[in-house]
């Protein structure tokens, strides 16, 4: 009859826990949920600029010939330093 009683308690224990985490989890989902609602509806709109829908010009090809060196002289001497 002992076992019966530890086995009834330990269920009841469990169940207890469960629904503590249940009903925790469910506020927290709840809160949240409110908490976006109030963000979105008193957050400043985004401001939409004037050159948001014009495309940024290329930059010129002198600049990328540049960058390119720079980088293959980078990647050379890292190869240089870490030879195996």
């Amino acid at each position: 009859m002992r076992d019966f009683e530890l086995l009834e308690e330990g269920l009841a224990l469990m169940g207890l826990g469960m629904g503590f985490v249940f009903v925790f989890l469910t506020v927290l989902v709840i809160t949240v949920t409110l908490m976006s609602l109030l963000l979105r509806r008193f957050a400043p709109a985004p401001v939409e600029s004037a050159a948001s829908g014009v495309a940024r010009p290329a930059p010129p090809a002198q600049q990328d010939e540049e960058v390119m060196a720079v980088i293959g002289v980078a990647l050379h001497r890292y190869r240089q330093r870490h030879r195996r």
